[in-house]
C-alpha cells in the first residue's frame, strides 16, 4: 500500500487489535499508525528501522500531511543509512533537557552542604541561584557555551563591579568541574572567559591620631562596641559581629573568646585572653535570655548593620576612606613595628593565620604560645589606652594567672 492521504484517512483498526501499523510499499520504514487509548483511535506517522541492539521507533509530529511526514523519514532513514541512531539521539536530548543548570545546582548545592563552611555555602548559593547566572539556568548543562557564560560575566561586572564578577565566575567555574566529574557535561564552558580583574589589596593602616579619632568617635551601642574589640582583638570584622556568650569565659582566672571552627576562616578553633579594655566591652553588653548573639537583633549570624554605622562614625571622627577590616591590618602593623616589635609568630598566632605553621614547622611546634599573647595583648592595651587618654605609656609586664597544683 502506498501511504497516501486519502488511503491513511480510510484506514480503520479492526474491533480485535489495540495497535497495528500500516507500512509503505515505496519507502521501506515509513508508516502510519492506529493506536486505541481511552475509547478513541489515535492516528500517527512513523519510522521504524533495526540497529544492532534491536528495533527503534520513532513517532513524526502527528499534524503532517502525506507529503511533510514521507519528507521527515527519508531524512531520518538517510541518517540510519549513514550509521546514526535518531531515536538513541533525541532520548538522549530529551534526558539532557532535564539537566539544566538551576536543577544540577540544586543537587550541586546539596552534595556540598556541610563539606563546607556556612558563609562560604551561603556565597556559593548566592552567586550561583542570584541574578548573575540566571540566563543559563533553564538551558541543558551540557549546551552551556563559552559564549553564554561570558555574556553572563560582562553583565555582572557592568551592574556589579569586578570583585563580584571575579567571585561569581569562581564559583561557576567550581560548579561546572563537579558537573564534569559527575559526568553531566564534557567540558567547563568558563574555561577560557575572561578573568575579571580584582581591585588592588588594600594597603590602608591607620595612623594613631585615627585611631584615637575614631575610639573616641564610637558610640555606646553595637557597632561601636564592635569597632573598639575590633581595635583591641585584631580579629576580622563578622568574627566580632557574630560573636556569642556560649563562646566567652569572662568569669576565669584568665578570661577568654574561643571563636569555633565552623567561624574561623581556617577551620581551626582560635582562643583570645580578653585584657581589661576588651572585657569591660563585653561586660557593658546586655545579656538577653532569648538571644545567644551580644550584638545585632535578628540576624542569627549577629550583627549586620554594618553600612549605617559606618556613614555615622566617620561623620562623627572625621576619619574617610578607611574599612573595618584596616583595622586588623593596623593591629598588626603597630605590633609589628617599633616600640612594641612582637615577634612575628606571635602577632599570627594573635591574628589565627595559618602560614606560620605550614609544613615541617607546623608539624613539630605545637606551642599555643598563650603567655606570650596575653602580654602581648596587654601592651597592645596599654599603648590605645595611651593614646586615647593622652598619657604616658605603662608598659605592663603582665603575666597570665598559673594555675595552683592540686
Amino acid at each position: 500500500m502506498k501511504l497516501t492521504t486519502k488511503a491513511v484517512a480510510a484506514l480503520v483498526l479492526p474491533d480485535n487489535k489495540a495497535d497495528a501499523i500500516y507500512f509503505d510499499n515505496d519507502l521501506r520504514g515509513f508508516g502510519y499508525r492506529l493506536r486505541r487509548s481511552g475509547g478513541r483511535v489515535l492516528r500517527s506517522w512513523v519510522v521504524q528501522y533495526r540497529r544492532p541492539t534491536g528495533a527503534r521507533r520513532m513517532t513524526l509530529d502527528s499534524v503532517l500531511n502525506e507529503k511533510q511526514a514521507r519528507a521527515a523519514a527519508k531524512k531520518l532513514l538517510a541518517r540510519v543509512a549513514l550509521g546514526e541512531d535518531p531515536a538513541d539521539d533525541k532520548a538522549r536530548q530529551r534526558a539532557a533537557g532535564k539537566l539544566t543548570v538551576r536543577s544540577l545546582v540544586e543537587e550541586y548545592l546539596a552534595d556540598r552542604e556541610g563539606d563546607i563552611r556556612a558563609k562560604t555555602m551561603r556565597d556559593t548559593t548566592r552567586y550561583l541561584t542570584g541574578p548573575y547566572f540566571k540566563p543559563l539556568h533553564n538551558i541543558a548543562v551540557e549546551t552551556v557555551s563559552r559564549r553564554d557564560v561570558a555574556s553572563c560575566l560582562t553583565k555582572t561586572k557592568r551592574e556589579h563591579g569586578a570583585i563580584v564578577a571575579a567571585a561569581s565566575r569562581a564559583k561557576l567555574s567550581a560548579f561546572f568541574v563537579w558537573c564534569l566529574r559527575q559526568g553531566f557535561t564534557e567540558m567547563n564552558p568558563v574555561v577560557g572567559t575572561e578573568q575579571p580583574k580584582r581591585a588592588a589589596s588594600r594597603e590602608r593602616v591607620l595612623s594613631d591620631d585615627e585611631l584615637r579619632r575614631i575610639w573616641r568617635a564610637c558610640g555606646d551601642d553595637d557597632y561601636g562596641r564592635i569597632i573598639r574589640l575590633l581595635i583591641l582583638l585584631g580579629a576580622r570584622r563578622q568574627e566580632v559581629a557574630g560573636m556569642a556568650w556560649t563562646e566567652l569565659d569572662i568569669d576565669g582566672p584568665q578570661p577568654t573568646w574561643t571563636l569555633p571552627s565552623e567561624r574561623s576562616k581556617n577551620g581551626r578553633a582560635h582562643t583570645l585572653p580578653l585584657l581589661p579594655m576588651a572585657l569591660s566591652i563585653i561586660r557593658a553588653v546586655p545579656q538577653l535570655a532569648s538571644r545567644n548573639q551580644l550584638f545585632g537583633s535578628r540576624s542569627d549570624s549577629g550583627f549586620a548593620s554594618w553600612n549605617n554605622g559606618k556613614a555615622a562614625l566617620d561623620e562623627r571622627s572625621g576619619v574617610r576612606d578607611w574599612t573595618p577590616h584596616d583595622l586588623r591590618r593596623t593591629f598588626s602593623t603597630r605590633l609589628h613595628d617599633d616600640p612594641l616589635a612582637v615577634e612575628p609568630h606571635i602577632v599570627e598566632a594573635l591574628l589565627n593565620h595559618s602560614a606560620h605553621r605550614a609544613g615541617p614547622a607546623g608539624a613539630y611546634n605545637r606551642a599555643s604560645y598563650r603567655a606570650r599573647m596575653v602580654s602581648t595583648l596587654a601592651k597592645w592595651e596599654d599603648y590605645i589606652r595611651a593614646l586615647i587618654e593622652g598619657d604616658e605609656r605603662k608598659v605592663l609586664n603582665f603575666q597570665p594567672p598559673q594555675a595552683v597544683a592540686p
